[in-house]
């Protein structure tokens, strides 16, 4: 190859790096812009949003704000704590006895197998609206209508997590650990606690997060079954903030959705190393 052959390669690699790294500093722009301009509108008041909806420049309304917000009863506070219990209630049990179900799916030879998967993806299938006149009707029997529990024991049936699980196991676990560990005198639940669960570190923090922000952000179940203001979670309460019929402070409202939005980048940025660690995973080869 002639120099000036290595000399044009080089152009064309450069002028590659130049498109690639151009689109997805794009794409990042593009993705970021409207959580800057959420933040951006909650420092700013009514008048201002209302004449110029998009702007990148902070203004000086965030304590007015503050003090609109906490006049409209809306208690922060008492908002993230419910949001909270049900959703990391609610995702550690999608989490634990999915991850528990996708082992014995794997680990496990037994006759219905195959049919018990195909069962719980039919379940998949089915979309939760239809059902919810049902759940509501059971739950009201059981007195269960003003509490937590309707919002995280169902997690515990999650065939989504499951069918994510089952493959994820299926393409990292040897059965040659379980064996040995039974062969030592390991009980089945030690060996899944102690042996299977690090092993899915990297699959528990992508379905941790996505499990997480659904929890956190719904809404209409919660406003079905939740009739106490002293249980609502932060979006019912800042659902609550626009029922003004002659003024919405929209300065407010901004704010309080960013309150209702951080928690998930905060989850987020605390799980993102086991997502990276699990792409990287498969690319060490020994």
């Amino acid at each position: 190859m002639t120099s000036l052959e290595k000399s044009s390669l080089k152009t064309k690699q450069t002028i590659n790096k130049i498109i690639v790294y151009t689109v997805c500093i794009f794409l990042s722009i593009l993705s970021i812009f409207p959580f800057l301009t959420m933040i951006v509108n909650a420092t700013r008041g009514t008048y201002e949003i209302q004449q110029t909806s998009v702007s990148l420049i902070p203004s000086t309304h965030l304590i007015d704000n503050i003090k609109i917000l906490l006049g409209k009863s809306f208690n922060p506070l008492v908002g993230f704590m419910n949001s909270m219990i049900i959703s990391v209630g609610a995702t550690v049990c999608a989490l634990y006895f999915s991850s528990l179900t996708a082992y014995g799916l794997v680990a496990y030879s037994w006759k219905l197998r195959r049919p018990f998967f195909t069962f719980i993806m039919c379940v998949l299938m089915l979309p939760s609206q239809v059902l919810i006149i049902g759940f509501y009707q059971f739950m009201y029997r059981i007195h269960w209508t003003n509490s937590y529990w309707p919002l995280i024991l169902p997690a515990i049936a999650a065939p989504a997590v499951v069918f994510f699980m089952r493959q994820y196991l299926l393409a990292t676990l040897s059965l040659d650990i379980v064996n040995s560990a039974r062969i030592d005198g390991a009980h089945e639940f030690y060996t899944f606690n102690m042996i299977i669960l690090p092993i899915m570190k990297p699959a528990l923090a992508v379905q941790g997060i996505f499990l997480f922000v659904f929890n956190w952000n719904q809404f209409f179940l919660p406003l079905v079954l939740l009739t106490d203001r002293s249980k609502y979670t932060m979006p019912i309460m800042a659902s609550l903030l626009r029922g003004d019929i002659y003024r919405t402070e929209f300065g407010a409202v901004y704010l309080a959705l960013t309150l209702t939005v951080l928690p998930l980048f905060i989850v987020y940025f605390i799980l993102s190393k086991y997502i990276i660690a699990g792409v990287t995973l498969g690319a060490i080869k020994e």
